[in-house]
């Protein structure tokens, strides 16, 4: 049991390191002024007790690629002719791999590269532990032969290494010679172990400052899309010192590791020994597998931060990563269909007939009695555009003055909420106008194609239908969901070097795309085509980073402050240019956010983190007023064509907010919790049937007017509004019914 124990030491030292660094990371959290809300005595010791557990269960899965490599080191593999055979199999593999069409090419040109280059290396070390080359050893001093003998009572004798490979050379220099590079290697691969294990701290740490969340589905994205996040990364913090320093420290680590555990690699266990570390090891990892989705269903405190910080960071991204898309009716509160369909012809008037043959159907037909106004319609989704940047909403930052003082010349939507926390979440309910379902955004899926949405509405009355974006539209899956449903794309591909002032990872600044809008729009009106475009902006996006000399705080500042002020800047020049154009008075300009800076709140669903603006203007055509309702970013558009008396068939779940019909209501998700808002109670539908409701109590602030108040005190309700949750239930489950059936197609 004592050699077990020696032979356990590599494992324990970064499961050490790892469970110091978990806990040192989730008191630093604790202490983070994002963190806000209680957190009781007993939930501070669920976070440090049962947090630990997950990390030590979540280590042992995670390490098995460690044990893997560790069980075979042996030297019986060299000797002959099994060593040969083996050396000749590798040699095939990493020729066959290299030079013809394998199944790795089928998954892309990296993965093939990423195979060959692992063959390669497994070979040239093989063969080096396989082939020593003549007079290797013969001057090398004997301080590790000293490790070759083994005690036998008062006596001792020369150990006996079997395997070797060579029938006459010298044991001891060649197992001398093995030891090295061994060593080597064994020293690269703790270096790769304590290297990961401290990024994985710092990325945590940094993830949860800026989105108030272990890993999410926004993780998940972040290694898809390497280009934009490394550049975002190089752009937005000091690289060369942050990874000198974790570089460093994770040298001196290994190197107190590797010092602590290398008598592993001096006497290798015997085959009955690799028996018992294996059974331990699977032992503990099949514990894992019952032990850890049972401790993620123990973060259940009512602040919801202490259930962020009681979690492991590396479960709850392979969480986001294989729960990308959650089935409604597996995870959440279900009703009868028939009932479902009655309930909904209450919520959404005008749906006629009753449910057949189990199929459900939000057809109906939107009748004006006043002639279609045919208008070019531009709608501009602005990053991040909280609601609380703006001076009507109590800022004195003065960050939003053309906003601001547009606002006070349109129709402003002072009571619209985000349906989500990611810019896809909101062009999804803009364009769909569907409320948010379990997992990704329909962008992100593969059937995203040929929906019943805005532009296809557009599109048949001959309008030409585009999307603007200053970067790359593969992000996110943008180009495939609006090519998919009948738009033209117009983004950082179609730029000339010469029409490119600014740029940062995420795209051309605002005011590039700005021009570039007005010059597509111009385009299209000389062609006699009236337009529906929607420019997605990006300047109001870490790193922050701009043009200088536009707006009082300099563009290398980095600061949240100036990507909000140079975004107000550049849709100012952007209007000032479009004031010039023929088509401008015969135009509807939208200008809304696509979700607030950041979600993050006391409770699952923070009303103030999903407030955000909504302006129209056309000048001429339509009169400043404020709009007080309640309402969801999924309303907007069917307001617009309300505004512009258009007659459809429609499967929208959003409705015009002006009609008297209209029910205030707001929806609100997360990736997996959905929220309901309606007199006063928020309902959040979760996994596993949970259901919660919170009255929601206005906490006043000073200065504000009515209409712009956006703190709410959320308060748990004992006992439940099953009205309200009915309804909730309702809409969430006959959209998740819809997109599952194919029933939201055009």
């Amino acid at each position: 049991m004592k050699q077990i124990k020696t032979y356990l030491r590599p494992f324990l030292a970064l499961l050490y390191l790892y469970l110091i660094l978990c806990t040192l990371l989730r008191i630093v959290l604790l202490f983070d002024p994002i963190v806000t809300g209680h957190i009781s005595t007993m939930n501070i010791i669920k976070i440090f007790v049962l947090g630990a557990l997950s990390n030590i269960l979540i280590f042992f899965q995670v390490g098995a690629l460690l044990w893997i490599y560790l069980l075979f080191l042996s030297n019986g593999k060299y000797k002959k002719p099994y060593g040969q055979i083996i050396f000749a199999i590798l040699l095939l593999l990493f020729i066959y791999v290299t030079f013809f069409n394998t199944i790795l090419n089928e998954y892309g040109s990296v993965l093939p590269l990423l195979g060959s280059i692992f063959l390669g290396i497994k070979t040239v070390m093989f063969g080096l532990m396989l082939f020593k080359p003549k007079g290797s050893g013969k001057h090398e001093d004997n301080t590790n032969l000293k490790d070759n003998t083994v005690n036998q009572g008062n006596e001792t004798r020369k150990a006996r290494f079997k395997g070797i490979g060579f029938k006459n050379g010298n044991d001891n220099e060649t197992q001398n010679y093995r030891y090295k590079i061994r060593l080597g290697a064994y020293s690269f691969c703790i270096f790769v172990f304590v290297t990961c294990i401290l990024l994985n701290t710092a990325s945590e740490w940094t993830f949860f400052n800026e989105f108030g969340v272990r890993y999410n589905f926004i993780a998940v994205d972040y290694l898809i899309y390497t280009n934009e996040v490394i550049g975002n990364i190089m752009e937005s913090y000091p690289v060369v010192p942050l990874f000198a320093g974790i570089g460093i420290v994770a040298f001196i680590i290994t190197w107190l590791i590797v010092r602590k555990t290398k008598g592993y690699l001096k006497h290798l266990p015997s085959f009955k020994e690799k028996l018992v570390l294996i059974v331990i090891n699977v032992a503990v990892i099949l514990l894992g597998w019952v032990a850890i989705p049972g401790l993620s269903r123990l973060e259940n405190a009512p602040n919801i931060f202490a259930n962020e910080l009681q979690a492991d960071g590396v479960y709850k991204f392979y969480m986001a990563y294989t729960h990308n898309e959650l089935n409604y009716f597996k995870f959440y509160p279900t009703l009868d269909s028939t009932k479902v369909f009655n309930q909904l012809q209450k919520e959404i008037p005008g749906i006629k007939g009753q449910m057949q043959n189990g199929r459900l159907n939000t057809e109906r037909m939107i009748s004006d009695s006043l002639p279609e106004v045919h208008k070019n319609v531009v709608l501009i989704t602005v990053e991040s555009l909280s609601a609380d940047y703006m001076a009507h909403f109590g800022n004195k930052d003065n960050l939003t003055p053309f906003l601001d003082s547009l606002a006070d010349q349109s129709l402003f939507f002072t009571n619209l909420y985000a349906t989500g926390n990611r810019t896809v979440r909101g062009l999804e309910a803009v364009t769909l106008s569907l409320p948010p379902t379990p997992g990704e955004s329909i962008i992100k899926r593969l059937d995203n194609k040929n929906k019943f949405g805005i532009g296809y509405l557009f599109k048949a009355r001959d309008y030409r239908v585009k999307f603007l974006y200053g970067g790359y539209s593969y992000f996110d899956n943008m180009k495939d969901f609006y090519v998919g449903n009948g738009y033209e794309v117009v983004d950082r591909d179609n730029f000339a070097e010469t029409e490119i002032s600014f740029a940062n990872v995420w795209g051309v600044c605002d005011e590039d795309m700005a021009k570039k809008a007005i010059q597509t729009m111009n385009t299209e009106a000389r062609q006699g085509k009236l337009f529906f475009n929607h420019w997605m902006t990006v300047s109001n996006h870490r790193p922050f980073t701009y043009p200088n000399g536009k707006i009082s705080i300099p563009g290398d500042a980095k600061s949240r402050k100036g990507g909000v002020m140079y975004t107000d800047y550049a849709l100012q020049q952007f209007f000032k240019m479009a004031e010039k154009q023929p088509w401008f008075n015969n135009t509807i300009f939208i200008i809304l956010a696509d979700h607030c800076s950041s979600s993050a709140g006391r409770t699952e669903l923070p009303m103030d983190k999903y407030r955000i603006p909504a302006i129209v203007y056309s000048k001429g055509f339509i009169q400043p007023e404020q709009v007080t309702t309640m309402a969801s970013q999924m309303d907007l558009m069917p307001t617009i064509l309300g505004l512009m008396h258009f007659s459809y068939r429609s499967k929208f779940f959003g409705q015009d907010i002006r009609k008297k019909s209209y029910q205030p209501r707001a929806f609100m998700a997360t990736y997996q919790d959905m929220g309901y808002v309606k007199d006063s109670v928020l309902t959040i539908l979760s996994p596993v049937k949970q259901v919660k409701q919170y009255q929601l109590k206005l906490k006043p602030q000073p200065g504000i007017q009515e209409q712009f108040q956006a703190k709410y005190q959320e308060i748990p309700m004992k006992t439940l509004n099953q009205k309200l949750v009915d309804e909730a239930i309702t809409y969430y489950q006959s959209a998740s019914w819809l997109l599952m059936h194919h029933g939201y197609q055009r």
